[in-house]
């Protein structure tokens, strides 16, 4: 083997995110973390009311002992993905005699961020009503059900990836009555939020040249695509001007101006300038550091469009690749600010399903986009597109139905770069400008399990594994090979250098690890080698 280098890991894609979380209070279950916030419980209960839907042996008991915000809780110990199934179902038996006061009879379900200060500030809540003396089955759907956002500026609970915390609560809170209730079979079959580590950065611009923008990376679009317009009514000319775009102490900076300016036998009142990339990707983390402009009137944006866009003038277009009109290319938004709505950020999605209206889209305050830097960024994977700033998401587009019409997002797009002018701008702006830092395009590199030539066979054992595993090549190279250790999640648990002796190398850190599935890594030439190793 030659040529052995540093790597990174990635998270294995042959590991399936589903999992049930569920218990029955007796032999089964896997909720270990079960909690009471002025409510005592008791996990080995045993049923005093063997009937109906529940004969089983053994229940919780739910004591809220006259607690405000009485109430059980568990950790599910990764966030949950809730955009396929969002159904959480227990039953539940409320005795007449375990309960005061006059509160409706009810149980809500809660989800909560549990990783915050005050998890309650992101809760999205469903609430169903109870009957007495008989054990019922309650399904919560916060798909279809009615459910409560406590931040009303919050996304759907479905499309949200913060969740790690149940809450269940019996007749509600901001009172001190008592109830006594019993609750078993608590099951949620969805999945987690599948953690992708973006290890690779295939492309970026740094902007540390100053002068103009690197012409091999960048393309000014000048072009009026419309004969005398922009899109939407704009009342800018986009220029190839140092005046309007340019690169200094690291940033670049794109200028919008209040000037005459005559182009293409048009004359207008304002200039800016529009960037397209002459890179274009399919898949990965984009992250953009940027501070933004300000004015009323003001439309600045980082953005994407499909690289077989027909659009007039584009840099793709120009290339031959124009074949598909908008929005059948498919346009994503990563970041809007309209200087009218001075300290809030959007971004949005653009597809033939909504007819290319702004149908699709989530923002977020943020009340300093013009005074610093912020990072904005995209996650786009063949499954969803989730949009963040400084690490709070904020939108996620994740159409049940992936065709033609709600998912052109499976080809290649490339990025945009300007300041549009609306014809609302204020009579006394004169210039802002749109400065970046810097744009990088992570992927993930790519892992599986190669299949290594006769020449270089190699074998491992044993597998399982108790406390050293062996790794045997032809043709070793005699240095010593890097071996990064992980579990299937993804975090590093181990990374050395280790020599090889006679033709293999001895990896003696399992005694260490608790019992599970790890992934053993290392460079063979081009080769990213992952081996899958029980304990």
């Amino acid at each position: 083997m030659r040529n052995l280098k540093v790597l990174f890991l990635c998270l294995m894609p042959f590991f399936a995110e589903a999992q049930i979380i569920f218990d029955n209070f007796e032999s089964a279950g896997n909720i270990s973390t079960w909690n009471g916030d002025d409510c005592l419980l008791n996990l080995n209960e045993s049923n005093p009311y063997k009937q109906g839907v529940n004969t089983s042996a053994q229940v919780l008991k739910y004591e809220d002992t006259g607690g405000q915000y009485a109430n059980v809780r568990f950790e599910t110990g990764k966030k949950l993905n809730l955009s396929q199934n969002a159904v959480f179902s227990l039953k539940v038996y409320l005795p007449s005699n375990g309960i005061t006061g006059n509160q409706k009879n009810q149980i809500s379900l809660k989800l909560q961020n549990g990783k915050i200060a005050e998890p309650w500030t992101t809760q999205s809540e469903v609430i169903k009503p109870l009957l007495v003396n008989q054990w019922q089955t309650i399904v919560f759907d916060f798909k279809k059900d009615v459910y409560i956002n406590l931040d009303d500026k919050s996304m759907a609970p479905s499309k949200r990836r913060d969740f790690d915390r149940i809450v269940i609560q019996i007749n509600g809170e901001n009172n001190n009555d008592r109830v006594i209730a019993y609750l078993d079979d608590v099951i949620h079959d969805g999945k987690f939020v599948q953690d992708n580590v973006y290890d690779k950065l295939i492309w970026s611009d740094e902007f540390d040249n100053n002068g103009a923008i690197d012409s091999n990376k960048w393309f000014h679009q000048t072009k009026i695509p419309n004969g005398n317009s922009w899109f939407n009514g704009e009342v800018q000319h986009y220029t190839n001007r140092l005046a309007n775009s340019f690169v200094e102490n690291g940033n670049l900076n794109i200028v919008a101006k209040k000037e005459n300016f005559t182009n293409q036998g048009v004359t207008k009142e304002y200039t800016s300038a529009r960037l397209n990339s002459k890179f274009a990707f399919k898949y990965g983390k984009v992250v953009m550091r940027a501070k933004l402009p300000t004015g009323k009137g003001t439309w600045p944006a980082f953005w994407m469009l499909g690289k077989n866009t027909n659009e007039n003038g584009g840099y793709w277009q120009t290339q031959g690749y124009g074949n598909v009109s908008w929005p059948e290319c498919g346009e994503i938004d990563i970041m809007e600010h309209w200087g009218k709505n001075q300290n809030v950020v959007s971004s949005a999605t653009h597809t033939p399903s909504s007819f290319g209206n702004t149908e699709n889209y989530g923002s977020q305050f943020l009340g300093n986009v013009s005074s610093d830097f912020n990072i904005y960024e995209l996650e786009w994977t063949s499954d969803e597109l989730i949009f963040s700033v400084n690490g709070t998401i904020h939108f996620i587009y994740c159409p049940d139905i992936k065709d033609e019409t709600t998912w052109p997002f499976d080809a290649e797009q490339y990025f945009l770069l300007n300041i549009a002018i609306e014809p609302i701008i204020v009579s006394s702006f004169t210039q802002s400008s749109f400065q970046v830092d810097y744009i990088r395009v992570y992927q993930q590199s790519p892992v599986s399990n190669v299949e290594i030539d006769n020449e270089k066979h190699l074998s491992y054992y044993p597998n399982p594994v108790s406390d050293i595993l062996n790794i045997e090549f032809n043709n070793p190279s005699t240095e010593p090979i890097l071996i990064k250790i992980s579990d299937v999640n993804g975090k590093l648990l181990s990374h050395k250098a280790c020599p090889v002796i006679d033709n293999k190398i001895r990896i003696d850190a399992w005694a260490e690890f608790p019992s599970g599935i790890y992934i053993v890594q290392y460079e063979d030439g081009d080769k990213l080698v992952s081996l899958k190793v029980v304990k």
